[in-house]
């Protein structure tokens, strides 16, 4: 029986627009293109689970325009188990994210419905993820799961400095990009090292520089699968996504990191979060050809 990864956080409606370039205070930038995707880093990840096979619940807070919607239909069509607080008078959140033609981005979030995490108590979960989301539900969940991984993401603003050690001193598994630590380091006062000292296992991103993971003093960089970039939203969750499935699925910490990096690959080949999710089969195919023998991600019977 596989392991049901709980993903908490965000459900999100996504406005992605690429700009020349971004503007400085008071001025101003050309929209040159703009749409509107499936979103919020709870439900990318839930998404990319449900896609890889893996078992999943996302638990999260929607407005009333949610139940329904076309997003909800998505997420029931993946298979995507719900545990979602509606709140009525309140809008599903949305994120509003401008991406530059280096790749840099800025993004405007609206809480929305996500005030509701503030109140909720949760359970005891064997095994969760949490995603962008409220500083004190998060602290809650560390304090009361058995595994926990945690990604700070754009929200880590939100957390004070007694929340985030609070979290370290919990969870099983840190995930965060170059520049989420650094403010993980100016936050808490802590050096980078001891960061990673603090956690069982630590992945930290930095894009097209591929990732490392940091687990019982030793380290292992796995480099960026090389594609044509089209849009860099989402590529964080597409590798907690896979990484996460594959974990789950008894595979080691350094091919897990592996696929991580295939299923973000896919992701920024087009605009959109939950665009280009890959399954298993195509995840394995393209595994293959960059990293070599594909036994390391099979010896669990995955399929």
């Amino acid at each position: 029986m596989r392991t049901v990864i709980h993903v908490t956080g965000h459900t999100a409606i996504d406005h992605i627009s690429r700009v020349s370039s971004l503007p400085r205070p008071n001025s101003s930038a050309i929209i040159t293109d703009r749409e509107i995707f499936f979103g919020g880093g709870a439900a990318n990840i839930a998404a990319g689970i449900a896609c890889l096979g893996g078992s999943v619940t996302l638990v999260s807070a929607v407005g009333s325009d949610f139940p329904g919607s076309d997003y909800d239909k998505w997420l029931e069509s993946l298979g995507v188990l719900k545990e979602i607080s509606v709140v009525p008078g309140k809008h599903t959140p949305t994120a509003f994210m401008f991406t530059d033609e280096e790749g840099d981005q800025v993004t405007f979030f609206e809480w929305g419905a996500s005030g509701k995490f503030r109140e909720l108590e949760p359970p005891r979960y064997p095994f969760v993820h949490m995603a962008t989301a409220d500083p004190v539900y998060n602290v809650k969940v560390a304090a009361r799961a058995e595994f926990s991984s945690f990604d700070p993401g754009q929200d880590l603003h939100r957390y004070t400095k007694v929340q985030l050690c609070e979290i370290l001193s919990h969870i099983s598994l840190l995930f965060a990009n170059n520049h989420e630590v650094e403010g993980m380091c100016r936050i808490t006062g802590l050096s980078r090292e001891a960061i990673i000292g603090q956690v069982p296992m630590a992945v930290f991103t930095c894009g097209s520089g591929g990732s490392t993971l940091f687990m019982d003093g030793d380290e292992w960089h796995i480099p960026a699968v090389p594609v044509r970039m089209i849009d860099p939203t989402g590529a964080g969750d597409a590798y907690r996504a896979g990484f996460l499935t594959a974990f789950t699925r008894g595979i080691n910490p350094p091919a897990s990191a592996r696929v991580g990096a295939v299923c973000a690959s896919f992701i920024v080949e087009s605009a959109g979060c939950q665009t280009n999710l890959p399954d298993w089969k195509r995840m394995a195919e393209r595994y293959n050809q960059v990293f070599g023998n594909t036994d390391d991600i099979f010896l669990t019977g995955a399929s």
